[in-house]
C-alpha cells in the first residue's frame, strides 16, 4: 500500500509539474495514469486499506480529473475535457477548481447559460476570495456573451476607432430572424422569418478552422498556387483535428452539401446549430469519410475577400480560406440581399437591403461588378449555372449585336462617355426599366464610375448621361450597397458645403456595406475616410 501511495505522489507531482509548463500532452499522458490508478484503488480496495485514505484519494482523482481537464482545454479538446469536469463534480459538485474549468469549457462551446451558473455556483466558495477579481471577470463576460447572443447587440466600434490594433473583438455566436427550408435556386437555403430593415445583423458565426498565409501579390503565378496549395492542405488538416475531437462538429459538416444530390438532402432543423442545449459531451465512435469530406469543404468553404480584409485593416496580401457552417446554406446570387464581414475568426452576416419575410438570403460569390460573360464564366468555375433574375435577363440583352460591340470595344480607348450613352440609349430602345437597368449598370460599373470621376467627360457628355444619383441608386437597388459605391458618392459629394443629404444617403449605404455593428460616428468617420 505505501508503494502503490508514493507511486500516486510521485504521478501527481509529475503531472503537475508538466502542467506548469504548459507541456500539455505530457501532462494528460501522466494524469491519465494517476486516474486510472486511483480508480482502481477506490474501486477494489486492499483489505488493510485505511478508510480514512478512501477520502483521500477520491480528492486525488477529483483534482486529477480537472487537471486533465484544463490541459484538454488548453488543447481545445473541449468534448473530452467537459467529460472529466462532469466525472469531478460527481465526487465534488462545489470542487472550486472543477467549476472553474467547466464554466471555462462551457464558454468556449458558447454555452453561455451553463457557463454562468458554473461562474457562479464557484463564486459562492468562501475559501477563494482571493480569485473574486477573476470570478467577477467571468461572469461579466457570459453576461455580457449571453445578452449578445439573444439579441444581436454587437459593436466593434472601439476597434474599428483604434484603426484595428490589437486582438479582434471577442464576439458570441448569435442566430437571427432565419430558418433552413428547401430553396428554389439549389437545395437548401437560408430564408428570412420577418421583415428586416438594410443592415440587420442575422448571424455572428465562428470558423471550424481558418488557414491565412502572406502570399504577395508580387510574387510569380506558380509561387502563388502552390502558397495557396499548401494553405488548403493544413486547412483540410485543421478540420479533420476538429472533426476527431468533437463529434459534434463532425455531425454538423455531415449535414452541409457535398455537390451531389442537392434535392434530396436533409432540410436540418436551425435550432441544431445552436450551441445552447446541445449535449457536446457524447462522444460515439464513427469513421470519417474523408473523400466525402474533401467534397464538402470544396463545395461550402469561404475565402476572405479583398473588401472585407479592407475593412477590418488587414494586410491585402494575406488570404484565408475557412469554414463557416450555418453560414454554408446561403446560395449565390448576382442580385444579392446579404453581405459578410470577417472579425477575427469569426463571419457576421448582414442585410445589404430591405429583406422581406420568407425571402431567401444570397450573397455574391464574386465581384457583383463584373460583366455577365465574366460571372458566367466564373460560376462555371464554381460548379454551377447562376440562373438568378439578373443573369437571365442580361443573358438576352448580351445576345445583342449592339451589346456584343459595346464589350467588344472596352478597355481598348474608346471614350466611355460614349459607351455609357450608347447602353443608355440601347437600354431606352431594347424596353429596359426599373431593375433591368440598375443590373445592366452594375456590370459596366467599372465605365459609369470612370465617366463621373472625371470632370472633362462630364462636360464633354453632359445630359447625354444620366445623372450620378439615379445610376447609383438604381445600382444599389439591384445589388445592394458595395464600398466602390459609397466611395464615389463621399468622393463626389460628401465634402461640399451642402453634402449633408448626401452623407444622410451615405449613412444608409454604410449600413447595408457595414451592417449595424458600429455606432453612427464610427461609421461617419469610415465613410469619410473612404472619400479621401
Amino acid at each position: 500500500m505505501e508503494e502503490e501511495e508514493d507511486r500516486i505522489q510521485n504521478l501527481r507531482s509529475k503531472a503537475t509539474e508538466l502542467l506548469l509548463r504548459k507541456e500539455w500532452k505530457d501532462s494528460i499522458e501522466v494524469y491519465t495514469e494517476l486516474i486510472s490508478l486511483c480508480h482502481d484503488q477506490i474501486s477494489k480496495p486492499h483489505q488493510n486499506l485505511d478508510p480514512n485514505n478512501l477520502p483521500k484519494l477520491k480528492k486525488s482523482l477529483c483534482l486529477a480529473l480537472c487537471n486533465r481537464a484544463e490541459a484538454r482545454l488548453n488543447l481545445q479538446d473541449y468534448p473530452q475535457a467537459l467529460l472529466d469536469c462532469n466525472e469531478a463534480s460527481q465526487i465534488g459538485n462545489t470542487h472550486f477548481k472543477t467549476l472553474l474549468c467547466k464554466g471555462k469549457i462551457l464558454l468556449s462551446l458558447n454555452q453561455y447559460g451553463l457557463a454562468l451558473d458554473c461562474f457562479k455556483k464557484a463564486s459562492l466558495d468562501p475559501n477563494e476570495l482571493e480569485n473574486s477579481e477573476m470570478l467577477n471577470g467571468y461572469l461579466e463576460k457570459c453576461r455580457k456573451f449571453e445578452f449578445l447572443s439573444r439579441t444581436g447587440a454587437f459593436d466593434i466600434s472601439d476597434w474599428v476607432l483604434n484603426k484595428f490594433q490589437g486582438k479582434p473583438p471577442e464576439l458570441a455566436e448569435y442566430i437571427g430572424s432565419i430558418e433552413i427550408k428547401k430553396s428554389d435556386i439549389s437545395g437548401r437555403g437560408l430564408f428570412a422569418t420577418k421583415n428586416l430593415d438594410c443592415g440587420s445583423l442575422l448571424l455572428v458565426t465562428k470558423a471550424v478552422a481558418v488557414e491565412r498565409a502572406i502570399v504577395p501579390e508580387s510574387v510569380f503565378q506558380d509561387s502563388k498556387e502552390q502558397a495557396q496549395l499548401d494553405m488548403w492542405r493544413n486547412f483540410i488538416d485543421r478540420i479533420l483535428e476538429s472533426i476527431k475531437k468533437c463529434n459534434r462538429t463532425r455531425d454538423l459538416i455531415s449535414k452541409l452539401s457535398n455537390g451531389e444530390n442537392e434535392d434530396d438532402l436533409e432540410v436540418p432543423d436551425i435550432d441544431l446549430f445552436r450551441p445552447e442545449g446541445e449535449d457536446s459531451s457524447t462522444l460515439h465512435d464513427k469513421k470519417i469519410d474523408k473523400e466525402k469530406l474533401l467534397n464538402i469543404l470544396d463545395v461550402n468553404s469561404l475565402v476572405e475577400e479583398l473588401i472585407s480584409a479592407k475593412v477590418l485593416g488587414k494586410n491585402s496580401d494575406v488570404h484565408g480560406i475557412g469554414l463557416w457552417i450555418l453560414s454554408s446554406f446561403i446560395n449565390h446570387s448576382c442580385d444579392p440581399n446579404v453581405r459578410r464581414s470577417h472579425v477575427g475568426d469569426h463571419l457576421m452576416i448582414h442585410a445589404s437591403r430591405d429583406i422581406k419575410a420568407g425571402e431567401e438570403l444570397t450573397f455574391a460569390y464574386f465581384d457583383v461588378f463584373s460583366p455577365f460573360r465574366d460571372r458566367e464564366e466564373k460560376a462555371k468555375n464554381w460548379g454551377f449555372v447562376c440562373t438568378c433574375k439578373r443573369c437571365n435577363l442580361e443573358k438576352g440583352v448580351c445576345s445583342n449585336q449592339e451589346m456584343m460591340e459595346i464589350e467588344m470595344f472596352l478597355g481598348k480607348g474608346l471614350d466611355n462617355g460614349g459607351v455609357v450613352y450608347r447602353l443608355e440609349e440601347n437600354m431606352r430602345r431594347w424596353m429596359v426599366r426599373g431593375k433591368g437597368k440598375g443590373y445592366l449598370r452594375s456590370s459596366f460599373w467599372r465605365v459609369y464610375s470612370e465617366v463621373y470621376e472625371s470632370e472633362r467627360l462630364l462636360r464633354k457628355w453632359g445630359s447625354k448621361v444620366p445623372l450620378m444619383d439615379n445610376v447609383l441608386d438604381s445600382v444599389v437597388d439591384a445589388v445592394g450597397s458595395d464600398e466602390r459605391i459609397v466611395k464615389l458618392l463621399m468622393r463626389k459629394n460628401g465634402h461640399k458645403g451642402n453634402g449633408i443629404v448626401e452623407m444622410e444617403k451615405a449613412m444608409k449605404l454604410g449600413r447595408g456595406l457595414y451592417g449595424k455593428i458600429m455606432k453612427k460616428q464610427t461609421l461617419r468617420t469610415i465613410l469619410i475616410q473612404l472619400g479621401n
